[in-house]
């Protein structure tokens, strides 16, 4: 089968990579409609994290199952699915707590590599969520986006505390951010500010549900949010980058008594104690337990009341891959869907 592999920095190629076949008995094969390219894929890509060799690369993946282990039970050959990027039992103790990315089990799909023509999906009973039968075409980038950045900017939110009649800021405009506003806007946030300097994105946040664009970053945006919220802060804080600023940003941005959901894949993060310790402010996240969320955000989209596929900003092929990082990592698109 083709798939991406990722050699050293900048270098990602689409190459003949070997069929995957049932391992264990909990195994599921599925013949993928769609992966994408992840801003969490741009950091080894950039080089900011160690490229080991030849890596396979994706972890967001839905299609039709293709062949399942003689111990799989609730998803069946023919079933269109939806996963998480991370495949879990969802029948541990800390699964059945909703912390699925925890499970004791877990197993990280990006090592395995969703951007391909097929894979294998461990755990498959409590890690895959099929469809009500076969979607339309026209829901399958919502239904991708659910396996990672409607999850994750899902969580944050639930993370965050977000809430009827609360302020909402999100620090970061990538597809985590502005999925973020869209969740907060379900959840029945009363105002919510992104933060964002980019003007495509900027119209999809106001479409997502966004009451206000601040522009500014670092302290100066800090001061804005503060501005806004009769210099309180916002009661709930999304922080979707991973970086010191935006995660300084973010708790700085935050009311004390407030929460702030975080879920950017954070790199050389440093919190100063005094500034946390005087700044009365919740901080919950961490890798999304997606799974948690599936069968709701599923039936939202299928439901077509929510439509998050419209952080897919370019399709390309997936023998075109390359260009699609590329397209990212240049800021010239949100997010990149690969169809296979």
């Amino acid at each position: 089968m083709r798939g991406v592999v990722l050699h050293a920095p900048g270098d990602v190629r689409v190459e003949e990579r070997d069929d995957p076949v049932i391992v264990a008995p909990t195994d599921a094969v599925i013949r993928l409609s769609a992966t994408c390219v992840c801003g969490s894929d741009l950091w080894p890509y950039r080089g900011v994290e160690e490229v080991d060799g030849p890596s396979p690369m994706g972890h967001e993946y839905v299609g039709v199952v293709a062949e399942v282990g003689g111990e799989v039970r609730d998803v069946r050959p023919g079933q269109f699915v939806v996963g998480s990027f991370f495949a879990s039992d969802n029948t541990c103790e800390l699964c059945r707590a909703g912390y699925q990315s925890s499970c004791v089990h877990r197993v990280p799909i990006g090592g395995i590599g969703a951007q391909a023509e097929y894979l294998r999906v461990p755990l498959a009973d409590g890690t895959l969520v099929a469809t009500p039968g076969t979607p339309p075409d026209d829901l399958v980038p919502s239904l991708l986006a659910a396996s990672d950045v409607l999850g994750t900017g899902w969580f944050a939110a639930v993370a965050a505390e977000v809430g009827p009649g609360k302020t909402v800021a999100v620090v970061g405009d990538g597809a985590v951010g502005l999925l973020g506003v869209l969740a907060a806007r379900q959840l029945g946030a009363a105002r919510i500010i992104a933060m964002s300097r980019h003007e495509s994105r900027q119209a999809l946040a106001l479409e997502y549900g966004a009451t206000d664009i601040v522009t500014e970053r670092g302290d100066e945006g800090v001061a804005r949010v503060k501005d806004l919220t009769d210099g309180l802060g916002a009661h709930s804080v999304i922080e979707a980058v991973g970086t010191q600023e935006s995660m300084m940003q973010a708790i700085r941005s935050t009311r004390p008594g407030g929460h702030v959901g975080y879920v950017g894949v954070t790199h050389d993060v440093a919190l100063p104690g005094m500034d946390l310790f005087f700044s009365h402010v919740h901080l919950h996240g961490g890798p999304a337990p997606v799974r948690r969320f599936l069968p709701e955000l599923v039936d939202l989209i299928c439901d077509r009341r929510i439509d998050p596929g419209k952080v897919f900003d370019l399709t390309l092929p997936l023998d075109r891959a390359p260009e699609g990082y590329e397209a990212m990592d240049e800021r010239r698109a949100i997010k990149t869907l690969l169809t296979v």
